[in-house]
């Protein structure tokens, strides 16, 4: 695949590597710390600080580096198991080489086999896994005593099927000494049919996903009676990642378990492990329904970690409207992989996109070549969509130590045992904090010292954390947001409950309080019919295809080479539209194909090899009405809203970019259908007066709320737990509904996911934040470090960035104060969080920060993510 490199001047991928050390020749913030050792002399490799000074050697290499986070290695406590346990089971986890516990692992057991529901919530590499395994399999080893020999189950729910794999071998490894008392076994959308009858009759740990519950398991409960009626524990993995829309949907597909296990007569014990979070015993009651004990005191030990911000440099290149252009966190963290692979450190480098996984394998494959032909085969991608046979090589790979270098998405960042890794290299900031810890958590996974670097994206907020390195580190990480009641969500698993088994009025409390105004509406639609006491679905089709509880928008796009008929894998129909559209290019594997034909109807897309020297990226065209207000509260002269509306949204065209410098080549118009969206917004509204005020003419008046709208779209992320993708926005110089100029942030979900409600609660910080990222920024006019967005549909134009300045400080004249009293979850955290983003662009100059990459825009001005 040929590629348009930078000048040799540019690109250093391959500089000669030397030690020089990087600590004194830039800036540090106030909490550096340089007391770390030379070597790592545990792990006998070199120590993470003398990695970071070989990546950073040369001048312009080290100017990247605006913050270096040294956290010191820490030493563990031990305690002993509880005596319930079996011996066998001690006996097994001694033959592992495990001699004693933590006491947080010690402490979780007692809580599990007392009967209380449990949260894990302690760091990467804590021991998680064994905190829930023992109990577990001790409970499994008194069933197998039964007649039958399965008087005890347990099930195991892991959000992606890499996980549940790994766990399984992790399982079978462990309980190996206990001949087959234990009988572990996968069953998800890759078992195979005939191995899926043993499994319901014989296994009694079966591990799946949410997915897998909510379209096989619960529907056919009959078949899985046995199971279900001798279930003790319920193990939720990474369950942090249950957030939004799709954790509101994990909650009602868990109370549709509870409630089929009470049929059976069983009443399992939920083992959650979580991730450093906010609050995770909260999240745990929310998810489950059920009141559940924390155990988040981690004492474990940790190897030293090594945590630097690294921020590319400026180009000479030039964006829309003549803006400076920074090289791609995708480039960077290509050349960061290359150079930890001639190194020899293992390595991941996480992305959040799929073809961000494969563009980076790519170009470190071809910047290896250049070195050392034998190491190009030691890189590789891994990311959701690849055939099952694919991904389990990938999976084999990794763990023999075959690979060297990975990029790869979010698939690899929960819990997979990966040890052995040296270094993480992250490629732009993941959303939330607490997805920041748990990349950088897979390296030194055994224990030893660990380096981790967040590439900075070309974005606001990127930009505003390297130049703050206190919002990361010094603050906590975030409190898990999700709505179970949210009547979108709950409708559709009303449906499939009543299909599994007549929802009755006794099963009211258990699905939530909005349950009792939504049976009338299902009935009045025909899809529920109440006999006598109990509500009965009455259609043909299975209820449980009414909803994909990932929000993915119905079956997946097959991706076929043409020519030959091959399958290469699948996209999300949600992101067909602006991915596999005709002319995309499309990676698999390191190999670069472009979209001959999408069709939608039979959902196939047929692509063809090639070498182009550019990416697409899609733009598209929002509009959206208001059908439902809430809230609404004056600001000064204007309004601050929450409520309902609906967003249409069309792919109308897409870009051709360069892959390395981002240079557009062109655009090309498409012909794609609209889709709608019904979700929930805040939005906020300025009067003519305070628009005189504001010195806002009506010339420039677009701009100015383009500009706010891209900005605040790009500091949300601060204040709601989201992902960029989670939200979009759009901006009005006249709303019909309002008759105002208005700018609408929304949730991108179906039904909406909180993020718009956290902002309403959080508006003047939130706010106030924009303001300072857009002042703060060194540029002249706007570049995408603070106001414009790389994926606007209307060209970053118009956008005014003074005009955005003075219209955001008349509107916030006018913002009451915010509740501190924790009414809102998270809004006394989202008020110090603006604090700090204040008092760090009041202290410091330079620049800091912009909008989201995170979704697309166009006429109305407007950031959209994917609509189902």
């Amino acid at each position: 695949m040929a590629f348009n490199h930078l000048p040799a001047g540019v690109h250093d991928a391959l500089a000669p590597l030397s030690v020089t050390p990087v600590t004194h020749s830039v800036p540090m913030a106030k909490n550096h710390r340089s007391d770390r050792p030379p070597t790592d002399t545990r792990s006998g490799t070199a120590a993470p600080g003398d990695v970071l000074d070989r990546l950073a050697s040369g001048t312009s290499r080290a100017s990247r580096i605006t913050h270096t986070e040294h956290l010191p290695p820490r030493a563990g406590r031990h305690a002993v198991w509880p005596d319930r346990i079996r011996a066998e089971v001690i006996a097994a986890v001694h033959a592992a080489g495990i001699e004693h516990p933590w006491a947080h692992q010690a402490r979780a057991a007692e809580h599990a086999l007392d009967g209380d529901s449990v949260v894990v919530a302690t760091g990467t590499a804590s021991g998680k896994s064994l905190s829930y395994l023992v109990p577990v399999l001790s409970t499994l080893l008194d069933g197998a005593e039964a007649p039958n020999g399965r008087g005890a189950t347990a099930l195991y729910l892991a959000p992606t099927k890499a996980l549940a794999a790994d766990q399984c071998r992790s399982v079978k490894e462990l309980s190996q000494p206990l001949g087959h008392s234990v009988r572990a076994a996968v069953h998800d959308g890759d078992t195979p049919f005939e191995e899926r009858e043993w499994i319901r009759q014989y296994a009694n740990y079966v591990l799946t996903n949410p997915d897998m519950l909510h379209r096989g398991i619960l529907p056919s409960h009959p078949r899985w009676s046995s199971f279900l009626k001798a279930l003790k524990y319920v193990v939720i993995d990474e369950c942090h990642t249950y957030r939004g829309v799709f954790g509101s949907h994990v909650a009602q597909v868990l109370r549709r378990l509870r409630r089929l296990c009470a049929r059976y007569g069983a009443s399992p014990v939920f083992l959650l492990a979580s991730a450093t979070a906010a609050e995770p015993a909260v999240a745990a009651r929310r998810l489950t329904g059920l009141p559940v004990v924390e155990v988040a005191d981690d004492a474990s030990p940790r190897g030293e970690l090594v945590f630097a911000l690294w921020e590319p440099p400026l180009t000479e290149l030039h964006g829309e409207k003549g803006a400076p252009v920074r090289r791609t966190a995708t480039a960077e963290a290509a050349d960061l992989l290359t150079d930890l692979t001639v190194q020899g450190v293992r390595s991941v480098a996480f992305v959040r996109s799929r073809r961000g996984a494969e563009l980076i394998s790519v170009i470190a494959k071809e910047r290896l070549a250049e070195v050392d032909r034998s190491l190009t085969g030691r890189v590789a991608a891994y990311r959701g969509g690849y055939l099952p046979e694919e991904r389990r090589a990938l999976e084999r790979a990794l763990h023999s130590g075959e690979l060297l270098g990975l990029a790869a998405t979010n698939a690899l960042e929960l819990g997979m045992d990966v040890s052995g890794l040296d270094a993480v290299v992250i490629a732009g900031y993941p959303g939330t904090r607490a997805s920041l810890w748990q990349q950088a958590g897979r390296a030194g996974r055994s224990g030893q010292g660990a380096l981790a670097v967040l590439v900075a994206r070309d974005d606001p907020l990127d930009t505003f954390l390297v130049h703050h390195p206190e919002a990361l580190f010094d603050r906590p990480v975030e409190s898990t947001v999700l709505d179970p009641d949210n009547p979108y969500v709950l409708a559709p698993h009303l449906c499939a409950a009543a299909e599994e088994l007549p929802l009755t009025e006794d099963d009211l409390a258990l699905f939530g309080p909005t349950t009792e105004e939504l049976l009338p509406q299902l009935e009045a639609a025909k899809l529920l019919r109440r006999r006598t006491r109990a509500w009965h679905w009455t259609r043909r089709e299975r209820a449980a295809d009414l909803t994909d509880i990932r929000g993915e928008g119905g079956r997946p796009v097959q991706v076929v080479e043409a020519g030959t008929g091959r399958l290469l894998g699948t996209v999300d129909a949600g992101a067909a539209h602006t991915s596999v559209h005709e002319g995309a290019v499309h990676l698999h594997q390191g190999r670069t194909y472009v979209v001959r034909s999408l069709d939608l109807e039979d959902s196939v897309a047929l692509v063809e090899q090639a070498s182009p020297s550019w990416t697409t990226v899609a733009r598209d065209t929002t509009s959206i009405s208001v059908l439902e207000t809430d809230t609404e509260i004056p600001w000064g002269d204007g309004r601050l809203c929450f409520g309902s509306v609906e967003v249409t949204n069309q792919v109308v065209s897409f870009l051709r970019r360069r892959v390395i410098t981002g240079e557009v080549l062109g655009e090309t118009k498409l012909d794609l259908p609209p889709r709608t969206l019904r979700t929930r917004a805040v939005w906020w509204t300025v009067t003519e007066d305070q628009l005189d005020r504001a010195r806002i003419n009506p010339e420039i008046l677009g701009g100015a709320l383009h500009a706010a709208e891209h900005a605040s779209i790009g500091m949300l992320p601060l204040f709601a737990t989201c992902d960029r993708w989670d939200i979009g926005g759009v901006s009005i110089p006249l709303h019909p509904d309002t008759l105002l100029p208005t700018v609408f942030v929304y949730d991108g979900h179906p039904g909406g996911a909180g993020f718009a409600e956290r902002a309403f609660h959080t508006a003047r910080s939130w706010l106030t934040a924009t303001r300072q990222a857009i002042a703060s920024c060194e540029c002249e006019a706007g570049c995408p470090s603070c106001i414009q967005s790389p994926k606007c549909g209307n060209g970053n134009d118009p956008l005014h960035k003074r005009g955005a300045v003075r219209l955001l400080d008349v509107l916030l004249e006018g913002a009451p104060e915010e509740k501190t009293d924790g009414a809102e979850d998270g809004a006394e955290e989202g008020t110090e969080e603006a604090e700090a983003v204040a008092g760090a662009s009041e202290g410091r100059g330079g620049r800091l920060s912009a909008p989201a990459e995170g979704a697309a825009e166009a006429a109305p001005d407007r950031e959209v993510p994917p609509v189902p």
